[in-house]
């Protein structure tokens, strides 16, 4: 065995002089990555590719770790600033500290490479996270003349008029961002997202592009089914919901979600598998309030006053400033 990892390294590196920091040549990822890295735990090329893997499964707590590492190993090389820069910025439990951190390594790098596309664009998402929308557009410009095809300058760009409120260059600047790689699927769900917010069903042509795009991906298919769900294919949406669960036997919402269609279909009304799917939501997530809120209006419906009163407690219990839910108590208290 161990020979055979010995010749598989050797037909992935180019070895330095030092044997225990190869240089990489050929991507690996998952498990083959893992152990690599475990071999070769200074290698700069295996921690920025593991750093992108990490990245594109939304890992990044991990990823932030890999980069911080070849930043330490060595702090002079752009791949090492850029991944450890866009690191700070995308780790969700970020400081106002690491967001100045990372403003100073990407001012630094485009001082020193002024036509590097990717230090622009990641200077430019800095001043987006500050909230300076005039110098995030003249960087991303800037990146944008240099590479009139780069993907990442549309998709901040999107990102800038998104929050700015003007949803018309909000989806033409997504819309240029998935010409420029059709395989951006992330681009893909957050048009679909923008259509859906404005109630338009053509969302569910950009989730479905999502989909085929990442297929075992539950928070896609979820995207896919919640839209076929709103806009009355009620049979797609259990169906994906249940092609969820296989992906994903903990993902909560697929069975809340079935739970609200039988109770609220106005096709195939069933309280008991209703109640059968808030259960199992409750399993996974014991603190899902919506659950018990539904959950209590079937027992309104079925006469079960006390049961309704005891589902809108444990809501409660959780939130006591759960609107939906005091309503209907204080419904039901002038009526017993």
């Amino acid at each position: 065995m161990r020979i055979l990892l010995s010749l598989f390294i050797l037909s992935v590196f180019l070895i330095s002089c030092d044997d225990r920091k190869p240089v990489s040549t050929k991507k690996v990822t998952g498990l083959a990555l893992d152990s690599l890295i475990k071999e070769y735990p200074d290698s700069i090329g295996l921690l920025l590719q593991r750093v992108e893997e990490r990245n594109s499964k939304f890992l990044y707590n991990e990823a932030l770790a890999d980069a911080a590492r070849a930043f330490r190993l060595d702090s002079s090389r752009s791949e090492c600033r850029i991944a450890y820069g866009k690191a700070l910025i995308n780790n969700p439990k970020r400081t106002e500290a690491d967001l100045f951190r990372s403003h100073k390594i990407f001012k630094k790098l485009v001082k020193k490479e002024p036509k590097n596309t990717l230090a622009l664009v990641g200077l430019a998402n800095t001043y987006t996270m500050f909230g300076d929308y005039e110098n995030s557009f003249k960087y991303i410009n800037k990146a944008l003349r240099i590479d009139p095809k780069m993907r990442d300058a549309y998709n901040l760009k999107g990102t800038n008029y998104r929050l700015l409120g003007n949803f018309e260059r909000t989806v033409s600047s997504y819309e240029t961002a998935v010409q420029q790689d059709p395989k951006f699927y992330e681009g893909y769900l957050m048009l679909g997202s923008l259509y859906e917010f404005k109630e338009d069903p053509i969302c569910i042509e950009y989730y479905t592009t999502a989909y085929k795009l990442q297929p075992k991906s539950a928070d896609v298919l979820y995207s896919l089914a919640y839209a076929k769900q709103k806009f009355g294919k009620e049979n797609d949406a259990k169906r994906l919901y249940r092609k969820m669960l296989k992906l994903d036997e903990k993902y909560y919402e697929a069975y809340f979600q079935q739970g609200f269609l039988f109770q609220f279909s106005e096709k195939e009304v069933n309280l008991d598998s209703a109640l059968y799917f808030y259960d199992k939501t409750l399993e996974l997530e014991p603190r899902h309030i919506q659950s018990y809120h539904n959950m209590g209006l079937i027992y309104e419906d079925q006469g079960e006053k006390s049961l309704a009163l005891m589902m809108y407690a444990k809501a409660l219990k959780i939130d006591p400033e759960f609107e939906l839910t005091k309503e209907r108590v204080e419904y039901l208290k002038k009526r017993l």
